[in-house]
């Protein structure tokens, strides 16, 4: 289960693991809980997504193996929402020279 605050995933498909459990496949969004769109605006109804609130959104990520198997395509948009850039978590944005 995701921690408190922490986004879910919303997929566009789905599979099943070895345990039963259903897991996310295709293209993933970051999705927050009581919500009815993504981080990246796309409603879920009209998008035909999927929710999982088990599988937490750092568990979506190919390189975290487990819950992705099956992901073909991270949203970039969510990542960005979220703070996880391509490269990794990032600090987030600060100004190095503020005018005077």
């Amino acid at each position: 289960m995701p921690a408190r605050g922490e986004p879910s995933v919303a997929a566009s498909g789905e599979w099943i693991d070895d345990d039963g459990t259903r897991m996310p496949a295709g293209e993933v969004h970051a999705w927050r809980p009581g919500t009815n769109q993504t981080l990246c605006g796309l409603a879920l109804s009209r998008s035909r997504l999927r929710r999982f609130h088990h599988v937490a959104w750092t568990d979506a990520f190919p390189e975290s193996g487990g819950a992705a198997d099956e992901v073909r395509l991270v949203c970039p948009k969510c990542q960005g929402a979220t703070g996880r850039s391509s490269r990794g978590w990032s600090k987030g944005w600060t100004r190095t020279s503020p005018r005077p």
